[in-house]
Order: structure tokens, then C-alpha cells, then sequence
């Protein structure tokens, strides 16, 4: 009875807990890298080839970096992502707090000039996924109850300029990336007493590998058009589930069913991305800048469950991912010598329909507000002070599971006014 019991109802309710959980981490590519690419709302981001922070969008844009150059930056990310129930829910507890508070990142960026066609650099940075904290007692901890994927990448790269017009570059990319999930386990799906819920834990990392290559193209002085291909990046997550605080008798099921101490691997991949921008000088003040980009979702959503037991289970969950596509425009404004000012807007699309979106998934279509002024010292060091707002608006979530024995779990309402807002500090050195 017990091992019935858990494998049709628990054990499909972990499965698909788990299976969802990097989703919502990595549903969110941020273009915001503790660069001043964050004040331009990514566009011209494969274009520009400022400074070395062209390293996370096209390493070609070496090619146009003289001498030695470093990059170093800080970042703040801060949220308004807070879920309200509604009177549909049938589930006791609060609503989810704060899913985000503050969190820290940085980014480095090296280029150096070997000679007048080659350049090689070094990049670390984050740009993949994010980590959602709710409330402990909220009412729906049986969906999920924290989530984290954070990815860092650590790119060698070379940039070989063939002549005034034509440049080419390869970055190897290794991305690092940590998984941590976490959801409350029902101590009395069967009504018998009231016992306080456990809770099921998983938390792997694993390395993942791919490249990045980018082209730009010169028409004319002033004038660039570059295009970067990032490959997709395979993630091989495997760990044991880790239970805390449950009942005898779900404890005893899932022993009888081999679930607690098995090894459970979980696949999914980075997406693959493509990028075309333009960037396009007026005059010795005013330039244009444009981004098109497009991200391979619909592959994510497909995320591989194996848990290897004496009754091994293999599943692949459907979040029903699709393709997203990202349009920007942005304006740099040399206001002086010293102070240049830069301006962008962006809109991407949503990865789930509305009907999709679950609590490890609350996402939807977002604009972007960028601004941030860069300022040079002197001709070897500029520093920049950088904002963006990802506004994402009103998400509503209805999220329903069956448990054994008809205990039906229903939670239901609104992400009202989501955004999350980025303060990015960084500075260039050149040799």
C-alpha cells in the first residue's frame, strides 16, 4: 500500500517538481553583466565593440581594442516579485513574500592585442539564470518553495581581423552552473492528522561546454554590423533527494519505493542564441544603436528526469516552452570629452503562455529600461554607473496537482506589478 501510494502520487508530484525547478532560473537570460551594456538595454551589443565587455556579446569586437584593456564590475540585482493568493486557492498558508531581494554579481573582461590582426581575451561573467525564495509557510510550498540556478562562465577567446571591413571571433565558453531546488512534502495527504510538512531537497552543479562566434562587418568608418552565434551548453545534474522532517508514513514509502537515498539526474540545456545589431555613428556626438536576438526555448523546456533505484523512473517534463525573440534600440550621446550618456529601450518576449506559467516559471514578456553615464578619468580609465528596470507587468498563476486519495491542490492569483531593477558599477583600464 505504501509503495503504491508514493510512486503514483508523490513520487510523480517530485518528478515534475524537479523537472520544473531550473525552469524558472533559467527561463531569465539577463543582458545586464556588470557592464555598461546594461544602460543600453542590449542594444548594439554585437555591434559596438567598445570596450572588452564585448566579449559576453561578439569576441570579435576585440579586434577594434587597442593595446591592453580591462574591464571590472559590479552588480545589484533587486526585485518586486511578490505572489497574492485569490479565493480559488484551497491551500492554507500566507501569501509568497519577497521572491528576490538583493543579489550580488561581477564580471571581468581582458583583451589584448598581439598585433594588428590578432587579439585574444578572457571573460567571467553571469548572465544565466536567477534564484526565488518563498515564504516557508506559503500556500504553494507544494509547488515549490525555494528555487536557485546560477551559471558563471569562464570564456578564453580569439579575434582575427582580416582588414578594415571584415573581423572574425571564437570564444570557448565553460559555464559552471549550481542547482538547488527545494518543495514541502504533504505529512497528511489522507486527512488523518494534522502533522507539519517535510520537505524534499535536491542540490547538484555540473560544468557545461560550448563556444560563441561572432562576426562584424565595417561598411565604412562608424558604421558596424556584427552577428554572434552562442551554441547550446548541455547540464548534467545528479544528486540523491534529500528529505527532512517526514511523516512515518510517507518516510516509509518512499524507502519501500527506493526514492530516498537514489541517485536522480536531471538534463537540460542553455539555450542557443543568435544576435544581429547594428551600430551606427551620426555625427562626432550622436550615435544609433540596434539589437535583433533570438533564443532557443522551446528545447529547454524539455528537461530529462532519471532517478536510478530498484524501480528506476524516466521522465521528460513539457513546460511548454517556446522560442523567444528580443528587439532593442538604443542612443549614445558624447556630451563632452569626458561624458558620454547612454539610452536604451528593449522588449522580450514571453517563454511560456499565460496558461504555462507556474511558481518555478513566473515569467512573461518584459521591457527594458536602460540609462548610464561612463565617464573618463583620464584617456587610460573610464568608470560607468549603469541602470536598467526589466518591467514584466501583472502575472497571473493557477496551478493545480492531484494527490492520492482526491486531495486536490489548487493555488491561484497574481504577480501584480513585477519588475526587477539592475545598478551596475564598472571600470576600464587601458595599457
Amino acid at each position: 500500500m505504501h509503495k503504491s501510494f508514493v510512486r503514483g502520487g508523490q513520487l510523480g508530484i517530485l518528478v515534475g517538481a524537479l523537472a520544473s525547478a531550473p525552469l524558472m532560473a533559467g527561463g531569465l537570460f539577463m543582458y545586464e553583466v556588470a557592464n555598461d551594456n546594461a544602460g543600453l538595454a542590449n542594444a548594439g551589443a554585437a555591434a559596438r565593440a567598445q570596450n572588452p565587455g564585448t566579449l559576453a556579446s561578439n569576441v570579435a569586437g576585440m579586434s577594434y581594442l587597442p593595446g591592453t584593456q580591462i574591464v571590472g564590475g559590479l552588480q545589484l540585482l533587486h526585485s518586486n516579485l511578490e505572489f497574492t493568493q485569490d479565493s480559488n486557492s484551497n491551500v492554507p498558508g500566507r501569501d509568497s513574500g519577497t521572491l528576490m531581494e538583493w543579489a550580488p554579481g561581477g564580471s571581468l573582461f581582458v583583451s589584448h592585442e598581439l598585433d594588428e590582426n590578432w587579439h585574444v581575451g578572457f571573460a567571467s561573467y553571469g548572465d544565466f539564470g536567477l534564484a526565488i525564495d518563498y515564504e516557508n509557510d506559503w500556500s504553494g510550498r507544494y509547488f515549490t518553495q525555494n528555487d536557485a540556478l546560477l551559471g558563471l562562465t569562464l570564456q578564453p577567446s580569439v579575434a582575427y581581423r582580416f582588414n578594415d571591413q571584415w573581423s572574425l571571433g571564437l570564444g570557448l565558453r565553460a559555464m559552471y552552473a549550481m542547482l538547488e531546488s527545494q518543495l514541502a512534502i504533504d505529512n497528511t495527504p489522507l486527512d488523518l492528522r494534522n502533522n507539519p510538512d517535510g520537505t524534499m531537497t535536491y542540490k547538484s552543479n555540473d560544468w557545461g561546454f560550448g563556444a560563441n562566434l561572432g562576426v562584424i562587418y565595417q561598411p565604412w568608418q562608424g558604421t558596424r554590423i556584427g552577428l554572434n552565434y552562442a551554441s547550446e551548453i548541455e547540464l548534467e545534474f545528479e544528486d540523491a533527494l534529500s528529505p527532512e522532517g517526514l511523516s512515518p508514513l510517507i518516510n516509509n514509502g518512499l524507502q519501500a519505493a527506493g526514492i530516498i537515498g537514489a541517485d536522480t539526474t536531471l538534463t537540460m540545456n542553455v539555450p542557443q542564441t543568435l544576435t544581429l545589431s547594428l551600430y551606427h555613428a551620426l555625427n562626432e556626438q550622436w550615435a544609433v544603436l540596434a539589437s535583433a536576438n533570438w533564443q532557443d526555448w522551446s528545447r529547454f523546456g524539455h528537461v530529462g528526469v532519471q532517478i536510478d533505484s530498484g524501480n528506476p523512473v524516466s521522465a521528460t517534463a513539457d513546460a511548454n516552452f517556446k522560442d523567444t525573440w528580443h528587439l532593442s534600440l538604443g542612443t549614445q550621446y558624447q556630451a563632452s570629452k569626458q561624458l558620454l550618456w547612454n539610452l536604451g529601450v528593449g522588449y522580450d518576449s514571453s517563454p511560456v503562455s499565460d496558461e504555462d506559467r507556474t511558481f518555478t516559471m513566473p515569467l512573461g514578456s518584459t521591457w527594458r529600461f536602460g540609462t548610464g553615464l561612463t565617464y573618463a578619468l583620464d584617456p587610460q580609465t573610464d568608470v560607468n554607473l549603469s541602470y536598467a528596470l526589466v518591467w514584466m507587468g501583472d502575472m497571473e498563476i493557477d496551478q493545480q496537482k492531484q494527490l492520492p486519495r482526491n486531495d486536490p491542490k489548487r493555488v491561484s492569483g497574481e504577480i501584480e506589478d513585477a519588475w526587477i531593477q539592475a545598478v551596475s558599477v564598472n571600470a576600464t583600464w587601458r595599457f
